[in-house]
């Protein structure tokens, strides 16, 4: 009884870890910013992996407070930060665009591409520190339930069902972002290498758009 219910427990947190990645926030931003700065596959990779680690990472720890404190106010916790994860991916989106939007506007105005923009903000690293915070803040509920039942079960399938949780997500996400990032490289254009920064944060706010209305 013990190692059927394991194992459908591990089913279960395979199948949440892996089917609630493929919400497009959970990869189209890692795409986007991608193309638009340039990152090489195993740079986005490892961008990709730390992110889907904080997700997750938080998404347990509220599981166990939850066996400490109770599941009811940490489900509740987690589902008010679900909540707000739409509106921080909005914010994130104009912001970034609106830093591309400044950026071309450098240089134009001094006919040539401004190091203060790239030395001083560093985008790459603001961006990449900026998602991860922003994944963090974005826990996926579903799956303290799932650990509350474990806990039963003692600590090691415990620990082993946190696993297959934590590696279904981030391997889906890595499934997801590395091959959308091969097809949007594919694009070309001035244009799009030019406002490349403000497009990708206007597709990751229309996203969390998405998000925040229909509830992913």
């Amino acid at each position: 009884m013990t190692d059927s219910l394991f194992a459908a427990l591990a089913a279960t947190a395979a199948s949440v870890g892996s089917l609630h990645s493929l919400a497009p926030d959970h990869w189209v931003p890692f795409a986007a910013v991608a193309r638009a700065q340039g990152w090489s596959a195993s740079r986005t990779a490892r961008i990709t992996f730390a992110c889907g680690f904080g997700h997750v990472t938080v998404s347990v720890l509220l599981g166990l407070l939850a066996l400490l404190f109770g599941l009811t106010v940490f489900e509740a916790f987690g589902r008010r930060l679900e909540s707000v994860a739409g509106v921080l991916m909005i914010a994130f989106g104009l912001g970034y665009g609106l830093w591309g939007l400044r950026r071309v506007a450098g240089d134009r105005l001094h006919g040539h591409s401004h190091a203060h923009y790239d030395h001083v903000h560093e985008a790459g690293r603001t961006t990449a520190w900026s998602l991860f915070l922003l994944f963090c803040a974005d826990p996926c509920v579903a799956v303290i339930p799932i650990l509350v039942a474990a806990a039963p079960l003692g600590v090691l399938k415990t620990a082993a069902v946190v696993v297959v949780y934590e590696a279904s997500t981030i391997v889906a996400m890595l499934a997801l972002v590395l091959p959308a990032r091969a097809g949007v490289r594919m694009l070309r254009g001035r244009w799009l290498d030019r406002y490349g920064d403000a497009a990708a944060g206007g597709i990751i706010a229309v996203v969390g758009i998405l998000v925040a209305r229909l509830g992913w």
